[in-house]
């Protein structure tokens, strides 16, 4: 992966590429291939087809995921950014830096919490283990498969 430029506490394990291949967000989130993102990230992404989410799509088969509205409600989106964190950390990975960075490189750091959890609670390469949360960890970059 290249991490050209990244923010030094900044270490995500999954390209918005290997991201869309594996399965996040039950293949709603960018169905509807933005020009702005290269084409080869959606050659091989599981995307919904009927722009309704799929949680068959997701890499662990479990909705992860609330609804947008309840992002905007909690004031977690930035105006510049109004499909959420995937949304900037596709654009950050692009390379666009922005005045938002911090704020979401704060919330990534802030999932580590429950990468933990699984080490501690599942065994070695039990993937049944924490299905949830490691969709949800996935969702930020965090590649649990190995845990």
């Amino acid at each position: 992966m290249s991490k050209k430029n990244f923010h030094p506490d900044f270490k995500p394990q999954l390209t918005p590429k290997e991201m869309l291949e594996l399965g996040v967000f039950g293949g709603l989130y960018f169905s509807d291939k933005p020009k702005e993102f290269p084409k080869t990230w959606f050659k091989k992404a599981k995307l919904s087809d009927d722009g309704k989410r799929h949680q068959e799509l997701n890499f662990y088969g479990v909705n992860a995921s609330q609804p947008l509205k309840v992002w905007q409600n909690k004031g977690w989106i930035h105006k510049d950014d109004p499909r959420g964190w995937f949304q900037w950390y596709c654009r950050y990975y692009l390379g666009r830096r922005h005045e938002d960075d911090e704020r979401q490189i704060k919330r990534w750091r802030a999932m580590r919490r429950h990468v933990a959890q699984i080490a501690h609670n599942c065994r070695l390469n039990d993937n049944s283990c924490r299905r949830r949360q490691r969709q949800a960890l996935l969702h930020w970059a965090y590649d649990t498969r190995g845990l």
